[in-house]
């Protein structure tokens, strides 16, 4: 079995729980997630098996959508609500609608951030959480993201209180940290601030509406429905440039050869060689011999060919 499973990760579960269950449901060890949900968070986790794992990847780095509440005056060591409490302000707040855009706002672009210290960046080998687990400060690296889009999902014109609350829907690039930016948007507004709760809407190409649950993955596998569901390892590929081949390029590009750099590639990274509408290889230019292209990626399930 090959493919990209679109599945919702239900609250509770880890993105490991998920492909310890689809490995029993599916009878094989070859499933990989494409980028870890936390435990309190649900969404869209595309799951790929097969030789499909070899494009786990490029679903990992690409473009997210999540729906995230934001709530104000306090402040949490995770920078979400599993987290205990660091920082409090008890004033009664008045936050005007305006007030909000305009946080929002500034953080959309290029933005830097500092990934929280329970999270799995790692630093000197080991993972963040670790080092926060036993109490140990490290220095965190700032990384540079792209936040596409903030919509402010909330129709109140005033939030107030001790603790206002607002939804909002992020687009976003890799290595954004939601609960991260609920923080910035809290200092933006002048309050501590933390993510409150978190739906993962879309990962790549793949929403909500295509996903199922591991109970209905469960019921499509009995019933014989599943196969037919899963989608093809193309649909991770399709922000890449597609080139069709024919004639004497496609027997090279099935044997894998280095061969002179494609036109094509003097302006982008990659570039997928595809036969009637399959994925055969992913070239890119050769690190070391100029002029020339090498393959970075093969799919020996779609040219009839063993792993």
């Amino acid at each position: 079995m090959n493919g990209i499973l679109p599945l919702w990760k239900e609250k509770g579960m880890t993105s490991h729980d998920c492909v310890f269950k689809l490995r029993k449901i599916l009878r094989t060890k070859k499933v990989g997630h494409t980028g870890t949900l936390d435990p309190n968070v649900e969404g869209v986790l595309p799951i790929c098996i097969g030789t499909s794992t070899k494009v786990a990847s490029y679903i990992t780095d690409s473009g997210k959508e999540y729906i995230a509440e934001v709530a104000i005056g306090t402040a949490t060591e995770t920078e979400d609500s599993d987290g205990a409490i660091v920082e409090r302000d008890e004033s009664v707040k008045q936050i005007t609608r305006r007030q909000v855009l305009s946080a929002l706002e500034s953080l959309t672009g290029c933005i830097t951030q500092i990934p929280p210290m329970y999270s799995a960046v790692k630093v000197n080998g080991r993972k963040l959480y670790e080092y926060a687990r036993k109490g140990i400060e490290v220095d965190r690296p700032e990384r540079t993201v792209i936040i596409q889009e903030i919509e402010l999902l909330s129709d109140d014109e005033l939030f107030d209180g001790v603790e206002p609350r607002f939804s909002i829907r992020v687009k976003c690039g890799k290595g954004t940290y939601i609960r991260t930016l609920a923080v910035q948007i809290g200092e933006q507004l002048g309050y501590p601030a933390h993510m409150s709760s978190l739906v993962r809407t879309a990962s790549g190409t793949f929403t909500q509406e295509d996903c199922k649950t591991l109970s209905q993955v469960q019921d499509m596998k009995d019933s014989d429905e599943l196969e037919a569901f899963l989608r093809p390892l193309e649909s991770a590929l399709s922000t890449i440039e597609t080139i069709e081949i024919e004639g004497d390029l496609l027997p090279k590009i099935l044997n894998g050869q280095v061969l002179p750099l494609h036109s094509i590639l003097k302006s982008i990274e990659e570039v997928v060689f595809t036969s009637s509408g399959k994925a055969l290889a992913i070239y890119a230019p050769h690190p070391e011999k100029q002029g020339l292209m090498k393959p970075v990626k093969m799919f020996p399930a779609n040219i009839g060919k063993e792993e």
